[in-house]
């Protein structure tokens, strides 16, 4: 069953406990502020985008925004926007992670397809890469675009059988505008959320399996290079960063929110395990948290980093 009105949880029903670790500064922020479910009822959501104005693709309203979001087991995505879910598209190729702007417009990592797709305005997609030198993709699963317009994106096997695999590793890549495929890393074991920092000179990478954020230098021409840890969390998996250069991953225990130094900053438990989450709303402070079977928002002190701000940094 899916929520019309965004329902504030229970006092305490989002902090079964208080982590030693969290900074005083965290505490006294978290305590102020209401975690809220927006909307329930569905198998396993994942890559959420907000979208700030309308667009042709979607019956958005400029006033409040709308957010995009995929529930993968049943190949849907959703469209929330006025407290309202309403579905977006169906037969989605079991999309996972999505990226959305007014020039590019929406593009998808597809674990049943096994591609990046692009999906034009008439809710059609179409494929703008599949395989690697011959070779089919396993199952991308999270991408970010630079101002370039280079789409970077993993490539792990959670949506493949390994009889079915034809890629020997699970590569982190770059999709460059003119249709190139370059191998960024193989050296990860489970390679899945990823971020780009405000500048795009680092790239950092959720290692599932290996319980830590790597990040790449992304420097020259994207040759193959080795990633720095930059921290450990059990079962990282979606990140992203805001503008005071914090890193905000969704993982086993709750949403981790780390430091630029990597210190670890303050936790936010959730009723269920977050896969992914997303900065947005009017001033991009609300924290929109895809966790398996519901969609949850909660209110940050700073903003998140948008396409749109990396790409004016770099006009």
């Amino acid at each position: 069953m899916l929520c019309e009105k965004a329902e504030k949880l229970p006092e305490g029903a989002s902090e079964p406990c208080i982590s030693p670790a969290d900074s005083f500064e965290w505490r006294s922020w978290r305590s102020s502020q209401a975690l809220e479910r927006l909307a329930t009822g569905f198998e396993f959501v994942e890559g959420p985008v907000w979208i700030p104005q309308a667009s042709k693709q979607l019956e958005s309203n400029d006033k409040c925004g709308t957010l995009l979001f995929n529930d993968i087991p049943v190949s849907k995505t959703y469209c929330f926007a006025d407290g309202d879910c309403t579905v977006f598209r169906g037969d989605n190729g079991q999309a996972n992670g999505n990226f959305f702007d007014l020039g590019i417009g929406l593009v998808c990592c597809e674990h049943g397809g096994r591609r990046v797709a692009r999906v034009d305005s008439d809710g059609r997609p179409g494929t703008l890469i599949s395989h690697y030198q011959g070779k089919r993709l396993n199952s991308p699963n999270d991408l970010v675009v630079s101002s370039d317009g280079s789409v970077w994106f993993t490539d792990p096997p959670y949506g493949v059988k390994d009889e079915e695999r034809e890629l020997p590793f699970q590569g982190v890549f770059q999709l460059s505008p003119d249709g190139q495929l370059k191998l960024v890393s193989s050296e990860f074991i489970k390679p899945n959320g990823l971020a780009l920092s405000a500048d795009e000179k680092k790239l950092f990478v959720a290692d599932t399996e290996a319980g830590q954020i790597g990040v790449l230098q992304l420097t020259g021409d994207s040759k193959q290079n080795q990633a720095v840890t930059f921290c450990e969390t059990p079962r990282p998996d979606g990140i992203r960063l805001d503008i005071q250069g914090n890193i905000w991953i969704a993982g086993l225990n709750g949403v981790e929110i780390f430091r630029a130094d990597g210190s670890h900053l303050g936790q936010l438990p959730l009723p269920e395990r977050p896969a992914n989450l997303e900065f947005g709303g009017d001033d991009g402070r609300d924290l929109f948290i895809c966790a398996r079977t519901s969609l949850y928002r909660f209110r940050t002190p700073w903003p998140g980093v948008t396409f749109t701000q990396r790409a004016s940094a770099h006009a």
